[in-house]
């Protein structure tokens, strides 16, 4: 291991023993929850029609910025191979099935339920609601048989463009996977920006590796993972990131606040209007990045073109 994570490592162990008495600053509670709906919504922010939420922070200047970072041409994915086996963290694998030859073509059939903790997605704003109501006040009432009227993946269509940084927790404690149920905090996040010199700015699309598919390799599936703790909710909120993207959900689970299993897809997706990237593997682009030691990169996702839908398996990409 190089010096510098050496350094990185003996950091991060001492700010988890840092941590532990810290924890108890970052108790959260329904309430807390409730108020945090109000003081971090950007309901109305970009007009009360909106359903583009924090993608809004991403400026044509920002793309431009993040297109000025390919220097090499390198493509990493951030997508998991799409799981076909039924297991405790994937109670919904793909189906996929070859269908009778027609000729010289042929021809196969995908069926899968994409939301969940097994395949890489997308979850579009109206994936969840809070108390009746989703993104930007929009009534849940409003979704049927036919999908979601507002909030769908189908505003999407155009894809996303920005530049995406890696937040490596993992790598920074010096470990090759964060243990099962694992919180991550503001200050990992911020100690993170003062050991790489990276900071998070707006219109980012982050990305936080805990190892959790590193941790799958090693233990087996599960049903308890590390990621952010609720109160990383108003860190995105302040730095202005406008998508998040996790190797799990990507928040602790289980969910540290009692009544609220999810609390920030609650706070991302319904209040401040935050798509989310959910069960993206990062093992790769976490090895690239380490060894270019570059952790920004140029990303970019389209995700299918579903009027309705409340999201979509996605493959993202990483370009250096």
């Amino acid at each position: 291991m190089p010096r510098s994570w050496v350094l990185m490592s003996i950091a991060g162990m001492l700010l988890g023993a840092s941590l532990l008495s810290a924890q108890s600053t970052h108790k959260m509670t329904k309430a807390d929850v409730d108020r945090w709906m109000t003081e971090l919504s950007n309901w109305g922010r970009w007009g009360k029609d909106d359903q583009l939420g924090t993608l809004n922070l991403i400026s044509p200047a920002k793309r431009r910025e993040a297109s000025a970072l390919v220097k090499h041409g390198v493509v990493v994915s951030m997508a998991h191979e799409m799981l076909t086996e039924r297991a405790v963290d994937n109670s919904n694998p793909l189906v996929h099935e070859m269908l009778p030859s027609h000729g010289v073509f042929y021809i196969d059939n995908y069926s899968m339920s994409f939301h969940g903790m097994g395949l890489t997605h997308l979850d579009a704003l109206c994936h969840a609601s809070y108390q009746g109501k989703l993104y930007n006040g929009f009534s849940s009432d409003s979704i049927n048989a036919q999908g979601c009227p507002q909030d769908s993946v189908f505003v999407l269509k155009e894809g996303i463009v920005t530049r995406g940084v890696l937040i490596d927790i993992a790598r920074m404690k010096g470990v090759d996977y964060l243990e099962p149920g694992t919180p991550i905090y503001p200050e990992d996040l911020a100690e993170w920006e003062k050991q790489t010199g990276i900071q998070v700015t707006v219109g980012d699309a982050v990305f936080v590796r805990s190892g959790r598919w590193a941790m799958r390799a090693a233990k087996g599936p599960g049903t308890s993972f590390a990621g952010l703790h609720a109160s990383c909710a108003k860190w995105l909120h302040d730095r202005g990131v406008a998508i998040l993207g996790g190797d799990a959900d990507p928040e602790v689970a289980p969910s540290q606040i009692e009544g609220i299993p999810v609390p920030i897809h609650l706070l991302t997706l319904v209040a401040m209007g935050m798509p989310l990237l959910d069960e993206c593997d990062l093992e790769a682009v976490s090895k690239e990045a380490a060894e270019r030691k570059r952790w920004v990169f140029l990303f970019t996702a389209a995700p299918l073109v579903v009027r309705g839908g409340t999201g979509a398996p996605i493959n993202p990409l990483a370009v250096f």
